[in-house]
């Protein structure tokens, strides 16, 4: 069946796009499981949270089939937050993966029944070398949920699949469930952004947690009684169209194409910047966070901004990528 690509130009969902519809409902039944999380969280999330802070070793995320898939990106979420985590398949755990975890860890186990085998089994392991476990589980009376130190409800009224059978709206409760608790572990630690840039050296995240001072690029600096014609020639060659003009170490302007081009019509090649220049650029600290400023650019659609110390000095320049 060929896709009818005008159909995107419907905001109003028709009685013949039944998927639309469905998927409109899975997101509306979905949401309400995470909702009636919120009136399940009692005292034993603040005890989990606590309990996860105290160790001095790593949070160690275990389980097996979709809940695994749910581990693994829990612990990817806690490592990157500040918390050291790695997670276990449960089922290696019985064949030697029990090294890698020590008394100054703590254990997430995920199983929804509560009475998966590999994850129920490694509680009377992990109890005898004192490590502490936290349980996610859709059962409070199953044998996880009653084993483990403490055990916290993500239980769903049903999955979203027709059949009431796929682990969907349950991961997706585990899933929120571990989100919390590494959201309130960033409180409890006071991990902030520039810590987060830290571990995030590369790509988009890492860029907009950074401060400015480590994300500007090389500049051009004239001083006030460059020529027009000189100007034209510095950035000529340049990586950026715009030039700082400083006098005495201090940024008073700048000069890029429209100044120049004004200065160009009005045959100026020997005047001064200092005549011709923007007497109020825009210039942000070197301490500043990249998102703050991506923002103070897009609401003043300003392309580029200079990067100044403390003392007014140019560092370089910003442009957004």
């Amino acid at each position: 069946m060929a896709f009818d690509a005008s159909a995107r130009a419907h905001d109003n969902v028709s009685v013949l796009d039944p998927f639309t519809n469905e998927a409109r409902e899975c997101f509306k039944q979905q949401a309400a499981a995470i909702a009636a999380l919120a009136s399940r969280v009692d005292r034993r999330f603040g005890q989990a949270v606590r309990a996860l802070h105290a160790v001095s070793g790593h949070v160690v995320i275990t389980g097996l089939g979709k809940s695994g898939h749910i581990g693994r990106k829990l612990a990817a979420t806690f490592a990157s937050t500040g918390t050291p985590s790695f997670f276990v398949h449960s089922a290696e755990a019985f064949h030697g993966d029990l090294g890698m975890i020590t008394a100054h860890d703590a254990v997430i186990l995920i199983s929804y029944s509560g009475e998966t085998p590999e994850v129920a089994g490694l509680l009377p392991h992990l109890k005898a070398r004192g490590v502490p476990t936290i349980a996610l589980v859709g059962k409070l009376d199953s044998t996880l949920g009653r084993g483990a130190d403490i055990a916290l409800d993500v239980s769903v009224d049903r999955e979203v699949d027709p059949n009431g059978l796929a682990p969907t709206s349950s991961t997706l409760a585990a899933l929120a469930m571990g989100d919390a608790l590494a959201v309130a572990l960033v409180r409890i630690r006071g991990f902030r952004a520039d810590d987060f840039a830290r571990l995030h050296p590369s790509g988009p995240l890492g860029r907009k947690a950074a401060r400015m001072r480590e994300v500007v690029t090389p500049h051009v600096e004239l001083a006030p009684d460059t020529s027009v014609k000189d100007a034209l020639f510095a950035l000529a060659g340049a990586s950026t169209p715009t030039a700082a003009v400083v006098s005495h170490g201090v940024l008073v302007g700048s000069i890029g194409e429209s100044e120049l081009r004004s200065a160009l019509e009005r045959g100026g090649l020997d005047e001064p910047v200092g005549r011709t220049m923007c007497c109020d650029p825009l210039a942000v600290s070197a301490d500043a966070l990249v998102s703050e400023v991506d923002q103070t650019l897009a609401k003043l659609r300003e392309k580029r901004a200079f990067v100044v110390d403390e003392r007014g000095a140019v560092l370089g320049v910003y442009s957004p990528a």
